[in-house]
């Protein structure tokens, strides 16, 4: 297994962007890559600081494709298949969060890091009929702070973020995931305050 994930992190960065993409696309559809996203982000963005907004949108746009792939999946039968590998009140009370608060259900699973069950929410995304164009916004937006907010921070602590991405990664990624909830939550309170 180190092997494979040692090939995927160079043909990420052989490719640049492009590699960031499709690693992206992977780990949010098909292939479960734990931190890989995070950590080559910040590996390009040290190397290459100016291109900083091009890294997390590339790899932005790789995890809403491959994220799309799965709703479009679960929109298509994902009930059938939930129902049979999750509790009968899973899915149901999954459901109800989204009903009762709509798509900040799905904004923090985005941004929450390893073993956060994303891949089970946009599921479930795709089975409450989470409008598609919503649903792109919503993972377009959480993943990008999320990866805009690494390489602002690979930026700034250049290869001392790279160790401790690989040394405590996932505390790392907890800690921008926690600054990422609040800020959301706060937004949500101030629009329903509003209403």
């Amino acid at each position: 297994m180190k092997s494979f994930i040692n090939w995927v992190y160079g043909f990420a960065l052989s490719l640049g962007g492009p590699g960031l993409f499709v690693v992206a696309f992977l780990d949010s559809s098909f292939l479960s890559l734990p931190q890989i996203n995070d950590i080559l982000v910040v590996l390009m963005v040290v190397q290459h600081k100016a291109l900083m907004p091009y890294y997390a949108a590339m790899a932005t746009a790789g995890s809403v494709a491959g994220s799309y792939v799965i709703y479009r999946i679960a929109e298509r039968g994902g009930e059938a298949f939930l129902k049979k590998r999750l509790k009968k009140g899973h899915v149901e009370r999954t459901l109800a969060l989204y009903k009762r608060y709509g798509l900040l259900a799905l904004l923090v699973p985005a941004v929450l890091p390893p073993p956060a069950p994303f891949k089970l929410f946009v599921l479930l995304a795709g089975v409450a009929e989470v409008r598609p164009l919503k649903f792109v916004l919503a993972i377009g937006l959480a993943r990008g702070v999320r990866y805009l907010v690494l390489g602002v921070l690979a930026i700034r602590y250049g290869d001392f973020a790279i160790a401790l991405m690989r040394t405590h990664g996932q505390a790392v990624a907890l800690w921008v995931a926690g600054l990422i909830v609040v800020a959301a939550a706060s937004w949500w309170l101030v629009r329903r305050r509003s209403r």
